[in-house]
């Protein structure tokens, strides 16, 4: 009666490992293709934009290497499934790249833990070159005085338009207000801004200049 269970749970057995580079090599391809189309459907600068499309590739890899890893077993699987909500419960994160990472040391684990050397031998360089030569594109992106977040929270009765006009006309070269929320019961309202600053050296200056206005209760620039 189990034997349905035991063919389940049971490998195809660990893959060539001329197969496993040819799937790793179509999953870089392949991910470089989902990212293209996700940075062309986008109204963001590609400079914006590219951390995201480095985690769309990498994903893209690192599900070619889960899959492998998992094979017909449903047991890795279902450990495949608690390691992750671990992880997504218990692992805060503030880029959508260290997410990627998390999840690349999950699967580089269950390969060790199950024994099936390929898959690690061959998909931790292909991620560690993929990895490494976007992030060095990503930064020859970077312009010196490229755009930053820039997060203020205001009291809820402050007109936060005429409240912040001075300094950003003295400071900015550019600003975009991206989203508005409110806070603390609708007591305050969180602002995000994306600016570029006239000197980005003065960085510190231009944060203890908003910090200072009468109305505003955190400044954060990143």
């Amino acid at each position: 009666m189990l034997e349905w269970l035991q063919d389940v749970s049971s490998t195809v057995g660990e893959l060539p490992p001329h197969v496993i580079a040819a799937r790793m090599v179509v999953s870089v391809l392949l991910g470089l293709v989902v990212g293209s189309i996700y940075q062309a459907s986008q109204k963001k600068q590609f400079s914006e934009s590219f951390p995201f499309f480095i985690t769309l590739t990498l994903l893209t890899i690192l599900v070619a290497m889960t899959t492998m890893v998992i094979g017909n077993s449903v047991a890795r699987a279902f450990g495949l499934v608690g390691a992750l909500s671990i992880v997504r419960f218990r692992t805060v994160v503030d880029d959508t790249r260290d997410t990627a990472f998390v999840i690349f040391a999950v699967v580089v684990g269950m390969a060790v833990g199950a024994g099936i050397v390929n898959v690690y031998l061959i998909g931790v360089p292909v991620v560690a070159v993929t990895s490494t030569c976007l992030s060095m594109i990503s930064r020859g992106l970077a312009a010196p005085n490229a755009d930053r977040r820039l997060e203020i929270r205001v009291e809820g009765r402050i007109d936060s338009d005429t409240l912040l006009a001075h300094i950003f006309q003295q400071q900015l070269l550019t600003q975009r207000l991206v989203s508005v929320s409110t806070a603390k019961q609708g007591a305050a309202i969180d602002l995000i801004y994306s600016v570029r600053l006239v000197q980005p050296d003065a960085a510190l200056q231009f944060v203890r200049a908003l910090a200072q206005l009468e109305g505003v209760q955190s400044v954060e620039l990143k």
